[in-house]
């Protein structure tokens, strides 16, 4: 029982997860009113959780290796820290990235228990902070371009077209959902995975590892974190930052889901590397800088009108201030609590 105590930082972790970052899959295809709210909830919670369940592993130990959180108690601390800091954006109605407070609550587990923090992990983890938008407004860019050429070229009525987005929007939005759960279900349970050893289950005949339960059960509070909590998020990203015609909304869904695939796929990586070719970090990257990356591409494809730019310097300082908060709350809580039961 002690366990799932330690865990229920965790699972808010996933909630709040759910209720900010999981909102940018469909929150674009929601804004442009192609698709409606409780749709877009059940596809995006029923596809987080397969993401996270087969494919959640890859991202996990780049975490790991920042800071080596090694007791469940601990981890419950640092889960919640970063939880709170997410909780509080969203309260504001900012979409911030949980990558960044995860980041951020573990530097301040390593400050408070004297432990190093590893310089080039911290540092590739930040690069992709950077890398993350920037890749998705490119993705968004040719993306944009190569669908209105295509659209161009066949013809179709207004009729088909609509339709044909309408399809489009459910399909990437499943795949990015998908995406989201294998890349940043190390967001919500990679410090649990050293220090909670579940054994090994059999479900209809297959081995389900701790590690994979583990991913499970954050997936799911992924899942109802989105039902409960994540359209006025949606109604930021989706139509507060740039109003989006419903193409450019597929184009917005389709680069978010690609950015969150490469940084998460341990078989594309393989691939790359086994084709002589660089392969980009395994990192839990942010679905809410992917998005507003994507965005503030066509935006500028667009030339650059009717981006709200204020609101655009809002969401940065979201992003600044989330590692910082969620550093200071972890050393905060852990201060507090060792001085108080040693």
């Amino acid at each position: 029982m002690s366990v799932f105590f330690f865990l229920s930082s965790g699972l808010f972790l996933g909630w709040s997860l759910g209720a900010n970052d999981a909102a940018n899959v469909f929150g674009t295809a929601v804004g442009a009113r192609m698709i409606r709210f409780r749709t877009a909830a059940l596809i995006c919670g029923v596809f987080v959780v397969i993401g996270a369940t087969v494919g959640g592993a890859g991202a996990v130990g780049t975490l790991g290796a920042l800071g080596a959180v090694d007791a469940p108690s601990s981890a419950f601390l640092v889960a919640l820290a970063a939880a709170l800091t997410v909780f509080w954006m969203s309260r504001l109605s900012l979409p911030v990235s949980t990558s960044q407070a995860i980041v951020g609550a573990i530097v301040g587990w390593n400050v408070f228990a004297g432990e190093p923090t590893d310089a080039s992990v911290l540092t590739k983890i930040v690069l992709t902070w950077f890398a993350c938008p920037l890749l998705a407004a490119v993705f968004a860019v040719v993306l944009y371009l190569a669908l209105r050429t295509l659209f161009g070229w066949l013809g179709l009525h207004l009729f088909h077209v609509d339709l044909l987005t309408r399809i489009g929007l459910v399909v990437v939005g499943a795949f990015g959902a998908y995406s989201l759960g294998a890349n940043n279900i190390a967001n919500v349970m990679g410090v649990f995975v050293a220090s909670v050893d579940l054994p090994v289950r059999q479900v209809l005949g297959v081995a389900v590892s701790g590690a994979q339960q583990l991913f499970f059960l954050g997936a799911l509070a992924i899942a109802i974190g989105v039902a409960t909590y994540s359209r006025r998020v949606m109604e930021t990203v989706g139509s507060g930052l740039l109003a989006l015609n419903p193409q450019a909304a597929l184009v917005a869904v389709l680069a978010n889901a690609l950015v969150l695939f490469v940084f998460a796929s341990q078989g594309l990586e393989s691939w790359l590397v086994g084709h002589g070719l660089p392969a980009l970090p395994l990192v839990p990257v942010s679905s809410t800088q992917a998005v507003v990356g994507a965005v503030i591409g066509i935006g500028l494809l667009r030339g650059g009108y009717g981006i709200r730019y204020r609101l655009l310097g809002e969401i940065a300082l979201g992003w600044v201030l989330t590692p910082v908060v969620a550093g200071i709350l972890s050393w905060g809580a852990l201060f507090v609590l060792g001085n108080l039961f040693a």
